[in-house]
């Protein structure tokens, strides 16, 4: 009985300890957001700002640095998407949104970043963070690493899945303007887009069916990603991005209260910032230079064939004149003319002779 006792009593001890470790920390969260910036994808101008500098919890919208290191990576050529990845006890033992890995189990490079970024997958991640650093606490410094030298300077990683903070472990930090950073150089790449813009895929040879968490894909005017994230004390966070013809505009809000306002808001400052944006010039081919004189045609440079460009006789012909030789072929016209008279002519009186010379014949003999 008495070890029964004791062990109700630690067990009490244990859980007011937690309790009391997650007192400490106060929810940032606020109605309608805590932070929200829009940007200019390849200028970095700022479309609309509202306490963009404000320190928040970024919860699973780090999840995008995973995807920007894995992408870095490949494009070095130190990993490939067909890689397959070793489910780690580690990453089996993650908790939150998942994929349910098993240690048994091994995936494709790929299979895990559309877990990551479809499914926001804690799993993935840590398996991802294994695989490329050997364990998690060298991933995170890797993560830490990256972001000061993309310029995220009010930045600082603690894990690569963005869970709320464990017991002595200290949060994630960020900043809305330090996540735009990073969203400009993912939608750089084409293929981070093709991760953040699907909304339902498959997993595990379809046994498993993975749902995006970001409501606004597809949406006019034409959302194809980033990234949602979310805890208690962290709020409502989302990424986003949207095209307009060949521009694009970046919008973060960060710490909300509500999703569903969340979500307003960011579709509010989206279409407001993609209003903001210059408008397109439209390219307007020049039309050709009008001829000098009535019925005059362009011609092509000289000692160039119209059809094939090839070399050709560039001496030019004045007009009216003849063309050097044409003189003497036409004296070579009479000359031959008159020979062909004198030989007609010839034959002519020859044939005449020999019929005069018969006839004198003829009457000789007559006469005899």
């Amino acid at each position: 009985m008495k070890y029964i006792l004791l062990t109700v009593f630690c067990l009490v001890c244990i859980c007011s300890s937690v309790l009391a470790a997650q007192n400490t920390r106060q929810s940032i969260a606020k109605a309608p957001y805590v932070s929200a910036l829009a940007i200019n994808a390849a200028t970095g101008d700022v479309l609309f700002e509202d306490n963009a500098d404000a320190r928040v919890y970024p919860a699973s919208v780090l999840k995008l640095m995973d995807l920007y290191i894995v992408l870095t990576r490949i494009e070095e050529g130190k990993l490939n998407l067909g890689d397959m990845v070793q489910v780690t006890p580690e990453a089996a033992r993650m908790g939150g949104s998942q994929v349910y890995l098993d240690p048994k189990e091994q995936f494709s490079v790929e299979e895990l970043l559309y877990a990551l970024m479809v499914q926001s997958a804690n799993d993935a991640a840590t398996a991802l963070a294994i695989h490329i650093s050997g364990s998690e606490a060298a991933f995170v410094e890797l993560m830490n690493t990256t972001a000061k030298q993309l310029g995220m300077n009010n930045t600082i990683f603690h894990t690569e899945h963005g869970l709320p903070p464990a017991k002595g472990q200290e949060p994630d930090i960020t900043t809305a303007k330090d996540m735009a950073i990073l969203c400009r150089e993912l939608v750089k790449r084409p293929e981070a887009l093709k991760y953040t813009s699907t909304k339902t895929r498959g997993f595990r040879n379809d046994t498993f069916t993975m749902n995006n968490h970001n409501h606004l894909l597809g949406q006019p005017p034409g959302v194809d990603g980033l990234k949602t994230g979310y805890f208690q004390l962290a709020g409502f966070s989302i990424a986003t991005t949207a095209p307009k013809g060949s521009q694009r505009v970046i919008t973060l809000v960060m710490g909300s209260s509500n999703r569903k306002e969340r979500d307003t808001k960011a579709m509010e400052i989206m279409n407001k910032a993609l209003a903001e944006l210059p408008a397109e010039a439209a390219t307007v081919q020049a039309p050709p230079p009008a001829p000098t004189d009535p019925g005059q045609v362009s011609a092509p440079p000289a000692g160039t064939d119209t059809a094939a460009g090839e070399p050709q006789n560039t001496a030019a012909t004045a007009p009216g004149s003849q063309p050097k030789g044409a003189s003497s072929g036409w004296g070579k016209f009479f000359l031959g003319l008159g020979a062909g008279i004198f030989v007609f002519l010839a034959i002519v009186l020859i044939a005449g002779r020999i019929l005069q010379q018969r006839r004198d014949g003829n009457r000789y003999i007559r006469r005899r």
